[in-house]
C-alpha cells in the first residue's frame, strides 16, 4: 500500500468510521457507518485524497463531478490539485432536482456537453447516485467514461455500472476498511 493510500485509510478509519447501530439510506440497519467527508473535506487528507483520485483516473477525462453532495468534495478538491498539478479539469455538481430559475437544469458548475466525464462520490452502498449522475450528464451530451468512489461499502456498485458500459473504481472498500460488504 502506497504511504498516500495508507494515510488516507487511516484517517477514514480515525475519523469517519463509526460502529454502532445506524439506519442506512436504504433503511437498512448496519452495525458501521462512514461519514468519509469527515476525511475528504479535511485540511490534512483532502490533497491525499485528490491525489489518489488522479492516480486513477481515466486520462482523457476533462469534467469531474456527481451528484451533490456526495460528489461535491471529491469533484471540486480534485479539479483544484490537478489544476496545481498542470491538468486541467472543470469540475460540476448535478443537482437532485431541475432549477426552475436562473439558468435551470440540473447541472452546475461548468460543464460542456463535448466533456468526458468521470463520475464521483464519496461513498457507495448500491451504486444508484452514481448511475443517475451518469445519466443526467449524458443526457446533457457528455461521454461518462468512469466512476469514481472514495469508499465502496456495498460491493455491488461494479456490477451496476458494468450494466451501463462503465467502469468503476473504489479507493477502498469496505474489506479494506475491516467490515464486509453490505450490498443491495
Amino acid at each position: 500500500m502506497s504511504e498516500i493510500r495508507e494515510r488516507v485509510r487511516e484517517h477514514l478509519l480515525l475519523h469517519s468510521v463509526k460502529t454502532g447501530n445506524f439506519t442506512l439510506k436504504s433503511g437498512r440497519q448496519s452495525h458501521w457507518f462512514i461519514d468519509s467527508k469527515q476525511t475528504i473535506c479535511s485540511s490534512e487528507a483532502m490533497v491525499d485524497v485528490a491525489d489518489l483520485v488522479l492516480q486513477v483516473l481515466d486520462p482523457r477525462v476533462t469534467a469531474i463531478g456527481g451528484l451533490t453532495m456526495g460528489a461535491d468534495g471529491v469533484s471540486f478538491i480534485t479539479a483544484g490539485v490537478a489544476g496545481l498539478r498542470g491538468r486541467h479539469l472543470s469540475a460540476f455538481s448535478v443537482r437532485k432536482e431541475a432549477k426552475d430559475h436562473g439558468a435551470g437544469g440540473r447541472i452546475a458548475g461548468r460543464l460542456n456537453p463535448t466533456d468526458v466525464v468521470v463520475i464521483t462520490e464519496d461513498t457507495v452502498t448500491r451504486g444508484t447516485s452514481l448511475l443517475e449522475a451518469a445519466r443526467t450528464v449524458r443526457e446533457f451530451g457528455c461521454e461518462v467514461v468512469q466512476l469514481i468512489a472514495v469508499v465502496d461499502r456495498g460491493g455491488t456498485a461494479a456490477e451496476m455500472a458494468a450494466a451501463e458500459n462503465i467502469p468503476f473504481t473504489a479507493l477502498f472498500t469496505a474489506p479494506d476498511l475491516g467490515f464486509d460488504y453490505e450490498g443491495a
